[in-house]
């Protein structure tokens, strides 16, 4: 990254953390006429870009693309050669990676951010940051307000040491020089499941271990068993509810012990139980900035920490771990930074996407929750079976589930949850958190039109079911 020479410097924010979090307040807030500064230890884009969202996909589309030529015989199409070049694979994925990062680069660039390479820690004072152990040299700048972006690195299982080779995280996941015929996932949450998915459908035989009494736990039951079905066809071991226990590493792989007196093999074991907060890198020992038993900055509603004048977003605070969320984050700072009015994120309506094969997507309440809310509820499910562009495709396994309010006739009132799961649905559910979001009905959601065809149709004919009346379903 292009950085600033050794010197002492005020700024109006000072970012640390140059991950999605970060590098949205710098850019939103420059665009607002803001003197931005950005300390970043490692790669701009953090762990999304690097390791994590963007990689993660790329490799997740290899294995698309291995499922189309392994059906491209029913289009009429016959593969002879259908082997895998790894390298070449991680190659794509490394360029795609370079071309987004040299693009941020650029963007903070054009918007006169600047930009610190080394480690930014929070001084006693709140105002100032240090920077060092990087290229920009040991520096001292202070600004009006301070924005902690420091992000999150995985957690790991004490007794399963990581060696990025036979014992590794997502990190050294995305880099692995060669897919092992055999893997034992640890952890059936979205980011184990990508992993499972996608070296399942390159060829390796998988098994996934999750203590959760069920795979995707913040997911609705339905669309649960959909993916476990998926799964199962495909050869994919599920074992939940139960705990690892240790392992034991030896010639043949690492044996994985876990449950009662069970056990596995395989080549490699991915460690994939989510991520912690990475506060620990900011210094705030040395300040009243305070951070729970877990690590997380403690925040409230509009990422103002317990200390004026200082903001945190992103993974550093106990919030969904997801990109968008700290983009979003990262512009209500900005925004209460500026003294206008920023409109709180509601937590429990973001957009949730998971990119295994079939693909999840959601946002609002499932079934069950909005149940336990008390709610009285109506549902309806409809199947991509019968869905025209699904067939042309290939790809018909998964539904749509709505989730309304139930009327006095019956019929469904305020849309409370929208739960995909199948073909393309992360590309689907725009209209869905839209609904949610804002408290649409089920009558004013049905009465616009969803062109034909397209796998849309079928959260309309889903919408349009719980009015009474519907077409084809």
């Amino acid at each position: 990254m292009e950085v600033v020479p050794l010197t002492s410097q005020h700024f109006d924010v000072a970012v640390i953390g140059g991950g999605p979090g970060g590098y949205a307040a710098a850019l939103y807030g420059a665009s607002a006429g803001l003197n931005i500064a950005l300390v970043e230890k490692n790669k701009l884009g953090g762990t999304c870009l690097n390791v994590g969202c963007i990689p993660a996909k790329e490799l997740l589309e290899t294995a698309t693309v291995r499922r189309a030529i392994d059906h491209a015989g029913d289009f009429g199409f016959h593969v002879k050669n259908k082997g895998l070049d790894w390298s070449q694979t991680m190659g794509r994925k490394q360029g795609i990676i370079d071309n987004l990062v040299g693009g941020l680069a650029g963007l903070l660039k054009n918007r006169k951010v600047t930009v610190f390479d080394g480690l930014g820690q929070l001084a006693a004072d709140h105002q100032t940051v240090t920077v060092s152990g990087g290229a920009s040299g040991d520096v001292s700048i202070s600004a009006d307000a301070v924005i902690l972006a420091a992000g999150s690195v995985p957690r790991t299982i004490p007794g399963f040491p990581i060696d990025a080779k036979q014992i590794v995280t997502s990190d050294e996941m995305l880099s692995i020089e060669e897919l092992p015929e055999s893997a034992v996932v640890i952890g059936g949450g979205a980011i184990g499941l990508e992993f499972a998915s996608m070296m399942s459908d390159l060829g390796t035989k998988v098994t996934i271990i999750e203590a959760l009494p069920k795979i995707l736990a913040n997911c609705d039951d339905d669309i649960t068993r959909v993916v476990e079905r998926s799964f199962k066809k495909r050869n994919i071991d599920i074992h939940a509810g139960v705990m690892v226990t240790g392992q034991t590493t030896g010639p043949d792989g690492v044996t994985v012990h876990f449950g009662d007196d069970q056990s596995v093999t395989a080549d490699t074991v991915v460690v994939s139980i989510g991520r912690r907060p990475n506060s620990a890198t900011l210094g705030l020992e040395a300040t009243q900035v305070k951070v729970d038993e877990r690590g997380f900055v403690e925040a409230d509603m509009f990422c103002r920490t317990s200390v004026p004048g200082v903001w945190a977003v992103g993974d550093v605070i106990n919030t969904p771990q997801l990109a968008h969320t700290g983009f979003a984050e990262g512009m209500v700072a900005i925004t209460d930074i500026l003294g206008e009015d920023a409109t709180p994120i509601d937590y429990g309506k973001v957009p949730w996407c998971i990119y295994c094969h079939p693909e999840v997507a959601f946002a609002g309440m499932t079934e069950t929750e909005a149940r336990e809310a008390g709610y009285e509820v109506v549902v309806s499910k409809h199947r991509f079976a019968g869905n025209g562009r699904a067939m042309i495709v290939g790809e018909t396994d998964g539904l749509v589930k709505i989730v309304a309010e139930k009327r006095p006739d019956g019929t469904g009132g305020r849309i409370l949850g929208v739960h995909m799961v199948g073909p393309w649905v992360t590309e689907q559910l725009g209209q869905g958190y839209l609904a949610v979001n804002w408290e649409a009905t089920v009558a004013e959601v049905a009465q616009f039109i969803q062109p034909h065809p397209t796998m849309s149709e079928l959260f309309g004919e889903s919408v349009l079911a719980l009015t009474g009346r519907s077409l084809h379903g």
